[in-house]
């Protein structure tokens, strides 16, 4: 059996891998607005793609891009709901400005990120940002508790000890 390569098909390939890698390489390095070219063109290419997905969405994130940053993430959830990048992610779209958001935001960023706590028990800073949240509503007693859970699964977290302590005082 003979297998033929087929040059439009290999080509393709390798633009959306070199996309895909020096957009993720800038965006690593904190170049974000160099790697949004990159990861825009790479999305193009392959739209269902879980690594292009999270590292578009994470790029919109971190420009302040929220409301572009979520129909990227919402499909992503679709196609990889068991991945806690996803919905860590997501959450951060639907937070947006977090000194702005409104309380229908906070409850779809509360909803996405205890959907990542359930998926990836040990990752302290999902109950941090939960904890943040629950802050920001002026919910108390489930701040605290966020902030504990996040206490216990990273015991030198200086910011959630001192938001335990803050609380409490």
């Amino acid at each position: 059996m003979s297998f033929t390569s087929n040059p439009l098909a290999d080509k393709f390939e390798q633009q959306f891998k070199n996309q895909l890698i020096r957009g993720t390489r800038l965006l690593d390095r904190g170049k974000v607005t160099e790697a949004l070219p990159l990861l825009e063109s790479a999305y193009r290419l392959k739209p269902e793609h879980f690594e292009t997905m999270v590292n578009l969405g994470g790029a919109y994130i971190m420009l302040g891009r929220y409301k572009l940053a979520v129909p990227v993430l919402e499909k992503a959830s679709e196609l990889y709901p068991l991945e806690p990048q996803v919905w860590i992610n997501l959450g951060a779209a639907y937070l947006g400005n977090p000194i702005l958001a409104s309380d229908e935001q906070q409850r779809n960023a509360l909803a996405s990120f205890n959907r990542a706590a359930r998926l990836d028990p040990y990752a302290h800073n999902i109950e941090y940002n939960i904890g943040l949240i629950h802050r920001d509503r002026g919910e108390v007693d489930l701040a605290l508790q966020a902030f504990e859970r996040a206490l216990r699964i990273n015991p030198d977290d200086p910011d959630a000890r001192r938001l335990i302590e803050k609380l409490r005082s």
